[in-house]
């Protein structure tokens, strides 16, 4: 991995705090991600499952990590099991971790390989008496294929049907949500290459460049500073291609006059950022455009100010959508007489602002997270309110990432550009 190692003792810990949520003789199994296939040989990066990552720190493919906190046997309340390497593994894809390496990533002791773990397996689900096994239930989730831990599911119900089983999700999901220390500093550290690859753009972007010349130069400063790849695929929107919320294909030129939408971010050790930024294309906002920056601009801060700890998402986002409301009606862009009648069910807001303000962030951009259960410290959310107005040919959004805190919010992408004076001196200065 391009990242530096990981304390391992974050893995502990977060073991640790899901082994006090266990009813007694609970056992726990994570199977780690599939690598994806493509055309033909070819295969997809492989991207860690992030609740094994969590819980153990293994980045690495065909991986079992076993829990099981009262075991009778002292050496099966933690167990690990990876991918031997043998000499063609070393010859085509390098080698694999050792025993030893798996036990100073993770901080486990007790690593085998991982042809050793169906006869153990059925050791302990003998003995256990709550199994509990992990599926993605992010709520947004398509799952439109068998990923590893459904076909485990499936083979392990078919050979113990009597067993009780239960629902690992839930349970690291409410973990995950409360940054610990160390994961913060991987998200800070997220931000802080993301902040680079934005300050590189300000002094690149000007007419006649191309989304995807902008999209290469990201990429060189992430990977310049040990970023993996992108968090997300990065849209790099300029004009009306603003107007399209997921705007992937970055192939247009940039032109004269343009503003262009940048929700662009790095990752560092599997932990995400996520920014949004919006630039004139020439270097000077046009007079309406900066109208509507600036309006923009005192939702954000508001929004932002109001991610503080008891805070509910629903409720969040329909105080922000009034705030939105206001400004389009100064923006001329709503009528105030048409907004008193109109349907509390349908804003008509939503025309020009359609998307949430806020989600979480950590091992997944869209990370886990319950909406209903209220901000508490510890929390990393984005701030992400947005106008697009594709009847004039541009939209606007701005999006920082907030550490919720007892004693106040913290912007962790406080120091990269946000006032629109700053983004043109420092265009200026390209």
């Amino acid at each position: 991995m391009k990242y530096r190692p990981i304390d391992s003792q974050l893995f502990a810990t977060n073991r640790e705090r899901l082994r006090r949520q266990l009813p007694p003789k609970s056992l726990v199994i994570l199977q780690a991600n599939d690598i994806l296939p493509t055309n033909a040989d070819g295969t997809m990066r492989f991207r860690q499952n992030s609740d094994l990552f969590f819980l153990s720190g293994v980045d690495q493919e065909e991986t079992v990590l076993v829990l099981f906190p009262d075991a009778p046997d002292e050496k099966h309340r933690e167990m690990l099991f990876v991918r031997e390497t043998n000499d063609q593994i070393k010859v085509w894809e390098g080698a694999k971790l050792t025993k030893e390496q798996a036990t100073g990533v993770s901080g486990i002791a007790e690593v085998h390989w991982l042809e050793e773990f169906p006869k153990l397996f059925r050791m302990l689900m003998i003995q256990a008496e709550h199994v509990y096994l992990n599926s993605n239930e992010h709520p947004r989730a398509e799952v439109l294929m068998d990923s590893r831990e459904v076909r485990f599911i499936r083979e392990c119900q078919k050979a113990f049907p009597l067993h009780r089983y239960e629902r690992l999700a839930p349970l690291v999901s409410g973990l995950r949500q409360i940054k610990q220390a160390i994961e913060l500093d991987l998200i800070k550290e997220a931000c802080e290459i993301t902040k680079k690859g934005f300050l590189r753009l300000l002094k690149f972007v000007k007419p006649g460049v191309g989304e995807w010349e902008i999209e290469a130069e990201l990429a060189h400063e992430f990977l310049k500073h040990r970023s993996n790849h992108f968090a997300y695929d990065p849209i790099i929107a300029s004009g009306a291609n603003a107007c399209v919320l997921h705007y992937l294909d970055n192939d247009q030129v940039c032109e004269d006059g343009d503003v262009l939408l940048l929700d662009v971010a790095a990752e560092y050790a599997n932990y995400n950022s996520d920014l949004t930024r919006t630039i004139p294309v020439n270097g000077k906002f046009t007079p309406r455009q900066r109208e509507v920056y600036d309006a923009l601009l005192r939702v954000f801060r508001q929004a932002a100010a109001w991610l503080q700890p008891g805070t509910i998402i629903k409720h969040y986002q329909e105080e922000v959508g009034k705030l939105v409301e206001a400004e389009l009606i100064d923006l001329k862009l709503l009528k105030e007489e048409e907004v008193k009648d109109q349907d509390p069910d349908k804003p008509l807001y939503k025309k020009y602002f359609m998307h949430g303000t806020a989600h979480h962030l950590g091992l997944d951009v869209h990370d886990v997270g319950d909406v209903w259960r209220p901000m508490e410290a510890g929390m990393v959310f984005t701030c992400e309110p947005g106008i697009y107005i594709p009847d004039e040919g541009f939209g606007v959004r701005l999006e920082n990432d907030i550490l919720i805190s007892d004693s106040g919010n913290v912007d962790l992408m406080e120091s990269i550009p946000i006032e629109p004076d700053e983004i043109e001196a420092l265009m200026a200065e390209g």
